[in-house]
């Protein structure tokens, strides 16, 4: 074989080498990105797993919806678990807009719960933000309960039965 033909079967090889490369390196690329997405959508559950986080959650459910920023603020407790809600759910809206976790995921997770959270503690933020002169308050935590609002994925069936016939 001479110089010639190996010269002119590089040629021919190399782009199909580089092809080849990028090829595995999106498969790659991708392979990771699911995997990052598995791992925050496994952080997330884990956040909404420990016993303050659920005691905070017990006493949001037992208040009226939109209660008023007085009643929150004169409760046992109630501002507090009001500030770990508000303050998780921001965190989590951040995660969902910079699509860090996918919203269908936390929509499947806790949807339901954070949109009615954010309709009890609307007026509380509301006057939080005219306190504090500042709009950006508690501002992720509304936007996903919008974005969650508007998904409508909601139904009165529970996925028990909506989804009883499915298979693994």
């Amino acid at each position: 074989m001479n110089l010639t033909t190996v010269a002119q079967i590089a040629q021919i090889v190399a782009p199909t080498v580089v092809a080849i490369g990028i090829v595995l390196g999106v498969i790659q690329l991708r392979e990771f990105q699911r995997q990052r997405r598995e791992t925050a959508a496994i952080q997330l559950v884990n956040s909404f797993r420990n016993a303050e986080f659920n005691r905070a959650l017990r006493l949001m459910w037992s208040l009226p919806n939109e209660v008023s920023a007085d009643e929150v603020r004169s409760g046992a407790g109630l501002e507090d678990a009001a500030i770990l809600i508000g303050t998780t759910f921001e965190s989590v809206g951040v995660m969902v807009y910079r699509r860090i976790v996918p919203i269908s995921v936390l929509d499947d997770l806790m949807g339901d719960a954070i949109v009615r959270l954010w309709m009890k503690l609307a007026p509380w933020v509301a006057r939080l933000r005219r306190e504090q002169g500042r709009e950006s308050v508690y501002e992720w935590f509304q936007w996903l309960a919008e974005r969650l609002q508007e998904r409508e994925r909601r139904t009165s069936q529970g996925a028990h039965i909506k989804h009883r016939a499915w298979k693994p």
